[in-house]
């Protein structure tokens, strides 16, 4: 079976509101077999609405919407539907007594306009939401099956699970399933990780990507079985071959933040970091100090606006020449930052107009990049941070592969 969703609402299309129901579509979705396709966002107009729903019935089996079921005017999924699959909608006065009762459970007066959420497109099944006040519905068409869901989170979530998944896995007559694992990665970039598993990226089941992220990247793999542990052995098998190849680079699965690899490492090695930034705001350290355990391995955080901590730390830097070599600077400052702590390796990044730095010394080894930063200017610093906190991983878990 193959799916799509449609998220409606003029507040997606304005940035007011995050699309977090479709997210957890598509993972629910995922989990039972179901192919997702297409995810759409369309604001509150019936015409753009229903044509929509109408290319999602040409090229998909299901079509989940979410929105536009509630009582004004600019609600019009249920009209839309209806629309779309050329049928009237009809008033239903065993949901409008549902609507009723809820009202009156919630301690509150219904208004006339609730009227309208009785209505449905004429033949559907209607789903009754005993966690909310709309009325929602599957419709099965010719050209495929709608199913309408509220924008409200957690009445979504309610009858997804309830009602929707119940109903998707008794049509499609088995229990299929896809499951995924993710491997994080750090000191690595995407292009290098392409290049030495290319060839498992041309799989059809499972298959592997990646996913880039500001100064990190995941290797995701995925893999549909007709059950969860022939997907759980599926996945192995591949995940074995990555870590024979990319080793070296994976610090965890799942969501694990590479700042708590970092932050585990330095407590099972009983060491110390001390950190030094200087246009980032803090964020290095801020992000260190506020994963668990993290503000006891922090030795020390020097923090400055700008490039004056460059004179802070350097005072025979000519000023004129501070952009000459702001690698050289950094690294420089990584290792008088180490020589003047009791610290099992030290970070220094800088950030500014000019581009970024980013320095890690330990007692053996320093290593250094910069970056003439092409993307937007407030990303510099999670940029920075992260390959800051990559390098650290990389070199302490080389000195240390068994912490």
């Amino acid at each position: 079976m193959n799916a799509e969703i449609i998220a409606i609402g003029t507040e997606l299309l304005l940035g007011e509101i995050t699309d977090t129901n479709s997210t957890h579509i598509a993972r629910t979705l995922r989990d039972i077999g179901v192919n997702l396709f297409y995810v759409t966002s369309v604001g509150d107009n019936l015409p753009r609405i229903t044509q929509s729903i109408k290319l999602g019935l040409s090229r998909s089996d299901l079509v989940i919407t979410t929105g536009g079921l509630g009582p004004t005017v600019d609600d019009m999924t249920r009209q839309a539907v209806a629309d779309a699959t050329g049928r009237p909608l009809e008033f239903r006065q065993d949901l409008l007594d549902q609507i009723a009762e809820r009202f009156r459970r919630f301690g509150s007066r219904m208004s006339e306009n609730n009227r309208q959420q009785a209505h449905i497109p004429a033949g559907a099944i209607p789903i009754e939401n005993p966690v909310g006040t709309a009325p929602c519905y599957i419709v099965e068409d010719e050209q495929g099956i709608i199913i309408s869901l509220p924008g409200v989170p957690s009445e979504m979530k309610f009858l997804l699970s309830q009602r929707v998944i119940p109903y998707l896995q008794e049509k499609m007559g088995q229990k299929g399933i896809i499951k995924a694992l993710v491997l994080k990665t750090a000191g690595i970039g995407e292009s290098l990780i392409d290049e030495k598993i290319a060839d498992l990226m041309t799989y059809a089941n499972p298959t592997v990507g990646l996913a880039a992220h500001t100064g990190q990247t995941d290797i995701r793999i995925t893999a549909r079985a007709d059950t969860e542990t022939e997907a759980n052995e599926m996945i192995a098998k591949i995940e074995h071959i990555v870590r024979q190849r990319l080793g070296d680079f994976i610090y965890g699965t799942g969501k694990d933040p590479l700042e708590g690899a970092v932050v585990g490492l330095l407590q099972k090695i009983g060491g110390k970091v001390a950190l030094w930034e200087t246009g980032t705001g803090g964020t290095l350290r801020d992000r260190v100090k506020q994963t668990s355990g993290g503000e006891a391995v922090i030795e020390s955080a020097s923090v400055y606006d700008g490039l004056t901590g460059l004179h802070s730390a350097l005072p025979e830097l000519d000023p004129d020449a501070e952009h000459a070599d702001l690698k050289g600077h950094v690294e420089n400052i990584a290792r008088h930052t180490l020589k003047n702590s009791q610290a099992a390796a030290a970070i220094a990044i800088a950030t500014s107009d000019h581009g970024t730095a980013i320095a890690v010394a330990s007692e053996h080894e320093t290593r250094a990049r910069s970056y003439g930063y092409g993307g937007e200017a407030t990303q510099a610093p999670t940029w920075a941070a992260t390959w800051g906190l990559s390098m650290a991983w990389k070199i302490l878990h080389d000195l240390h592969p068994s912490g």
